[in-house]
């Protein structure tokens, strides 16, 4: 075995394990659009304030994992020969011994197979929250009596001005 077979091969196991870890991070992001879909339709404030902030805390954390991928690509496609565009783990595992190959195959099925449910659940949750959204838009055009004029108005004071020909419930004498 020459030294850059060797020096190549400890890469893959360093990409591997770093994809290991990219897994698992598309698995909590399954988990937390599940998550935030249940939330929201409970309405649980306080519970969807602990998630975004969870979210927002993983995330910056997660930036330098992505660095490291990329750090490892990079020294593969040099190792390899090859521009980096073309450093995918197709074209890894062709240029790998069979059992590498293999945990290589199977990690990027594993990949290919998280992000099409993630993709899944992120239109799930859109739609989900884009139906909150209009409804909740429609339920302030009731209230507020926006149906024929379209316009809010406001006292001196900063309250809105009820437009009492318009109201589904009217409780103005």
């Amino acid at each position: 075995m020459k030294i850059e077979e060797v020096e190549i091969e400890g890469k893959v196991n360093e990409l591997l394990a770093v994809l290991d870890k990219d897994i698992q991070h598309l698995q909590q992001s399954v988990s937390c659009l599940n998550e935030l879909r249940s939330l929201t339709i409970k309405h649980d404030d306080s519970a969807l304030s602990k998630l975004l902030e969870r979210i927002q805390s993983e995330s910056g954390s997660y930036r330098n994992h992505e660095l490291k991928r990329q750090s490892i690509r990079r020294e593969l496609a040099v190792a390899l020969g090859c521009d980096l565009k073309e450093m995918t783990l197709s074209m890894l595992g062709d240029n790998l011994p069979e059992e590498q190959k293999a945990r290589v195959t199977t990690t990027k099925t594993k990949l290919n197979e998280l992000v099409k449910e993630l993709r899944k659940e992120y239109i799930s949750t859109s739609f989900l929250l884009s139906e909150c959204a209009r409804f909740n838009k429609v339920l302030l055009k009731s209230v507020f009596g926006l149906r024929e004029s379209g316009v809010v108005t406001y006292t001196n004071n900063g309250a809105a001005k009820q437009q009492t020909n318009t109201m589904f419930v009217n409780m103005r004498f």
